[in-house]
């Protein structure tokens, strides 16, 4: 039984993704159409990040309540009736209202998924989870691709996306007593007694919470502007052209998505912790390697090596925390470093925008250093074992 509902969330996690990158893709055939600038998917994005930030601060709340599946199930069928709410927009505004539902759906699904399986598996799950993960996450591009190459709008992608996600829904409705067949950690602590939900006030209370949080913020925020800002840096700083540095940007998320595929067996070698101090290693590196000038070559290498140390660091911080804080506060703190991470994702690269503006591109490897040294300082702070 343990097998066949990690098998579901398996397709969970690949589903999660799907959408993800769906904005991105579409968004050049949408606002022409709707006639707004460009820059308005950042609008869409950012509504959509607001509802995940206050969704996963009240993933504790849910998950007490109705528990991890109840509460999957509806967060996933809430992202479904929201795509498809997306396939049916005419407007810009429509996007905005739809982009409400969706982010309040990924955000409880999200804490609520990963900390069960913090719980109840290995590591290496958490890895491969993620993995597939990236998986589905450039899944979803290709087939909005396929839809407008064959002529269809791009409704049409969305379309397929959220029927995908209503048939994932009924899936999950039906494994509800699956999701019964693993004990503790969930509902109730180790002695067997009902929980209250923690107040945010209680969170920040408990020790290393504050330092886990900023950790999240700067590993989401080393990911998303490293995303981002890859193909205008191989453009500006390294003189590639702009259909050739997209592709190698690419390579970025390839690298995460195999080294997650990796991480998972590397964990039964080390811990969670010694993976997040290799991937921080191999990060600095990539940024190092992108700091060597003249060669476009050197910072496709320093990209690559970038994803391959972002890997093993969210998976393993996450698998982490039931051990570093206790199982009973483990639904609560991943609640709040999903939403630290949230905010990083939306606050850092439009940061880094601003610093590339006045002064450059080329800061983007001491950028990401120092974000990396300051999450590393706070990592350092976390102690193993919780109190």
């Amino acid at each position: 039984m343990t097998h066949l509902l990690l098998f579901i969330i398996y397709i969970a996690f690949i589903s999660l993704g799907l959408p993800d990158a769906l904005l991105g893709s579409a968004w050049p055939s949408i606002y022409p159409e709707f006639s707004v600038p460009v820059s308005y998917a950042g609008i869409i994005s950012m509504i959509i990040a607001l509802g995940t930030v206050i969704s996963s601060l009240q993933s504790d709340k849910l998950t007490i309540r109705f528990g991890t599946g109840k509460v999957t199930a509806a967060s996933v069928g809430m992202t479904a009736l929201a795509l498809f709410g997306f396939s049916a927009s005419h407007s810009f505004p429509a996007l905005c209202l739809w982009a409400i539902p969706y982010g309040l759906g990924a955000g409880s699904v999200d804490a609520s998924l990963n900390n069960y399986v913090a719980l109840h598996y290995k590591s290496r799950h958490m890895s491969w989870l993620h993995c597939m993960w990236g998986i589905g996450a450039s899944i979803g591009p290709y087939m909005m691709g396929f839809v407008l190459t064959r002529g269809l709008r791009w409704n049409s992608g969305y379309r397929i996306i959220s029927i995908l996600q209503i048939g994932l829904t009924i899936i999950l409705v039906l494994s509800l007593p699956l999701w019964k067949s693993l004990k503790g950690g969930e509902e109730a602590v180790s002695s067997g007694t009902p929980r209250k939900a923690m107040r945010f006030s209680e969170i920040l209370s408990v020790p290393g919470a504050k330092a886990v949080m900023v950790s999240f913020f700067c590993y989401c925020a080393i990911e998303q502007t490293a995303g981002l800002w890859a193909a205008s840096y191989l453009t500006l700083q390294k003189g590639l052209s702009a259909e050739h540095a997209a592709g190698f940007a690419s390579m970025f998320y390839l690298g995460i998505t195999i080294g997650r595929a990796f991480s998972g067996f590397l964990t039964m070698r080390w811990n969670d912790r010694q993976m997040v101090r290799i991937g921080q290693g191999i990060i600095a590196l990539g940024c190092l390697v992108l700091l060597i000038p003249f060669s476009s070559g050197f910072a496709l290498a320093g990209f690559i090596l970038i994803g391959l140390g972002c890997a093993p660091v969210y998976p393993c911080m996450l698998h982490a925390t039931p051990e570093q804080f206790g199982a009973e506060r483990s639904q609560a703190i991943i609640g709040v470093e999903m939403a630290s991470a949230y905010v990083g994702t939306c606050l850092m690269p439009p940061l880094f925008g601003a610093i590339a503006n006045n002064i450059g591109i080329g800061i983007l490897p001491l950028y990401l250093l120092v974000i990396l040294f300051l999450m590393m300082v706070m990592f350092g702070k976390l102690k193993g074992g919780h109190r």
